[in-house]
């Protein structure tokens, strides 16, 4: 998400607080939101699947590869 989405985003945040939005802002608020999270969750489940994990046995587990599947559920 790029710096701009982020300051209105916080723009958005501090009117909201200080006299209230309009229906369209409260509706922009909501999508500029939304597309944060989702990019907050695409960054997260990345830096998991790239997890290595080391086996008592030795063995290297790649975390993305064992539980990656489960997580791609709901079309994410």
């Amino acid at each position: 998400m790029d710096k701009d989405k982020l300051q209105r985003i916080n723009e958005l945040a501090r009117r909201a607080k200080a006299e209230g939005l309009t229906e369209a802002e409260r509706k922009e608020q909501a999508l500029l939101r939304q597309e944060y999270i989702e990019a907050v969750r695409m960054n997260l489940r990345g830096q998991l699947n790239n997890i290595d994990v080391v086996n008592p046995d030795g063995s290297i587990e790649n975390l993305g590869e064992r539980y990656g599947k489960k997580v791609q559920k709901n079309g994410h």
